[in-house]
C-alpha cells in the first residue's frame, strides 16, 4: 500500500511539474523549472504511464488514473494545486475515451509539449512555459 501511495504521489508530482512551473522563491510562478527536451516529456510520459498502469495491462484507465489520484490525495499529498492540475489533466485526457495506451499516452504529452514550445525548438523552457499559460489564460 505504501509503496503505492509513493508511485501515485510520484505521478502525481510529474503530472504538476509538466503542467506548470513551481513557485519560486519570491512568490514567482513563472520559470523556476529546469528547461526540458522534448525527448526528457517522451522519457517523462512513459514513466508516469508505467506508474499509473496498476494491473500492468498496457493500458491506463480513467478509473486507474482516478485512483491515483484519490490515493494521492489520501496521502495527504495534495498541496493545493497539484491534485488540480493532475484532475484536469485526467479530465481532458480521458475526454474522448476511457482508456489509454502507452502510444496514445505519449502522443497527448507531446501534443502538449509542442504546444507550449512556442519556437519550437524542442526544448521547452520556463519562459516558454509562462508565455504559454498566458496564452491560455487569454483564451
Amino acid at each position: 500500500m505504501t509503496k503505492l501511495l509513493v508511485t501515485a504521489a510520484i505521478g502525481a508530482a510529474m503530472v504538476a511539474t509538466s503542467a506548470g512551473a513551481q513557485q519560486g522563491p519570491a512568490g514567482d510562478r513563472g520559470g523556476w523549472m529546469k528547461d526540458q527536451t522534448r525527448q526528457e516529456a517522451q522519457q517523462r510520459a512513459d514513466m508516469m504511464f508505467q506508474m499509473l498502469d496498476a494491473n500492468k495491462d498496457g493500458v491506463v484507465t480513467k478509473t486507474e488514473a482516478e485512483q491515483a489520484l484519490a490515493q494521492f490525495q489520501a496521502g495527504g499529498g495534495d498541496s493545493g494545486r497539484g491534485g488540480g492540475r493532475m484532475q484536469r489533466m485526467i479530465e481532458q485526457g480521458f475526454a474522448n475515451s476511457p482508456s489509454l495506451t502507452l502510444q496514445q499516452f505519449e502522443a497527448q504529452a507531446l501534443a502538449r509539449f509542442d504546444a507550449q514550445d512556442l519556437n519550437h525548438d524542442g526544448t521547452l523552457t520556463a519562459a516558454e512555459r509562462q508565455q504559454a499559460r498566458a496564452q491560455q489564460r487569454g483564451q
